[in-house]
């Protein structure tokens, strides 16, 4: 079974990281199927039965996002409130996610040792994405391990993009 990509990032053509990951998960099409939501919807008007089908048919799917402001792009939360909807993803009769593995593929632009306790973030990154982890368990699905590249902004170097876009493609294959 492949694994479903869900790329949400407002800015790709600007994104060092998220574009080189990009490059690298389209040389894996018979591994990788990649889904743009900010290239399918720039109207923002998500089709949800359209979002709920192809979710249906993976067993494996990464969010692939830049994290600014401690939190994922609002494009992907509209999507995570359209789609991961009552009665389909959970509740009484909803559960098309349960079982599903999920995980988080992330570029942050600030530096590791600013996401520990004592640092100028004062939380890991695993505390930040607490409410990812949340509502990937409330739906039934399992959460994965989380995936970051660090310093995406400025300090990463060409060098070190080239090879976390080649330890994300053997996070993918990982768990897959």
């Amino acid at each position: 079974m492949n694994t479903l990509v869900i790329l949400a990032h407002p800015n790709l053509e600007t994104s060092r990281v998220n574009q080189r990951w990009k490059e690298e998960l389209l040389l894996y099409p018979n591994d990788i199927t990649l889904h743009e939501i900010y290239r399918e919807y720039p109207d923002w008007s998500i089709d949800v039965a359209r979002e709920q089908k192809l979710l249906e048919v993976y067993d494996h799917v990464i969010l692939q996002f830049p994290l600014y402001w401690y939190s994922y792009p609002p494009l992907l939360k509209k999507w995570f409130d359209d789609v991961f909807a009552y009665g389909w993803a959970f509740g009484s009769t909803g559960d098309k996610l349960k079982g599903k593995r999920m995980g988080l593929a992330m570029s942050i632009g600030d530096k590791k040792e600013n996401y520990q306790q004592g640092g100028s973030v004062s939380f890991t990154v695993d505390e930040v994405i607490t409410p990812f982890k949340a509502s990937i368990r409330h739906v039934g699905a399992i959460a994965l391990p989380s995936f970051a590249v660090f310093g995406a902004s400025f300090q990463a170097s060409d060098e070190e993009i080239n090879n976390s876009a080649t330890k994300y493609i053997d996070y993918i294959l990982k768990y897959k």
